[in-house]
């Protein structure tokens, strides 16, 4: 199934040249003038781009954008990055190969850059040694808001979705 950005927002992305990995998917509301930004950490992109969004990430577009969720009220931005970069819809593994080079640089920049930052793979991560690398990295911006997801974006629903994140 395809999925179209909701109306209102502009969508860029970062590729590799062979266009196998995406390292970052901004998401722009249109209908603000002004606001702040979100980081969306998710497990590893699907065929979302600038032209198409995926599941996960319309879900996120109407949670965040549309939904009167307080949280919310006043992002602008959003910039999804994932733990692993390479693009796969169907039984992914995570595997060290799957990371991308760059990843771990467009991460630390989406953080920094970022107001808030929303860790969407859910409560359950089986690649620890990839969530220890980013949890390194979000322990060195310790006054960031932190928030989780209860399930991953693409199987959840718009209630009681999200909660605050600790180490």
């Amino acid at each position: 199934m395809i999925y179209k950005h909701i109306p209102g927002v502009q969508a860029g992305a970062e590729f590799s040249n062979c266009k196998k990995f995406r390292y970052q998917l901004t998401l722009e509301n249109t209908t603000r003038t002004k606001g702040d930004s979100l980081c969306v950490i998710m497990q590893n992109p699907s065929v979302a781009n600038t032209k198409i969004a995926d599941k996960s990430v319309q879900f996120l577009e109407k949670l965040i954008f549309e939904k009167e969720n307080e949280l919310f009220e006043n992002i602008k931005t959003i910039a999804i990055v994932n733990q692993f970069a390479y693009i796969q819809t169907k039984d992914f593994k995570g595997a060290s190969f799957k990371i991308g080079k760059a990843n771990d640089s467009f991460i630390r920049r989406a953080i920094e850059g970022s107001d808030m930052v929303l860790i969407a793979w859910g409560k359950t991560n089986s690649y620890w040694e990839r969530r220890n690398v980013i949890h390194a990295i979000l322990k060195d911006h310790p006054k960031k808001r932190l928030l989780i997801t209860r399930v991953h974006p693409s199987r959840g629903t718009y209630k009681d979705f999200i909660e605050p994140y600790s180490f």
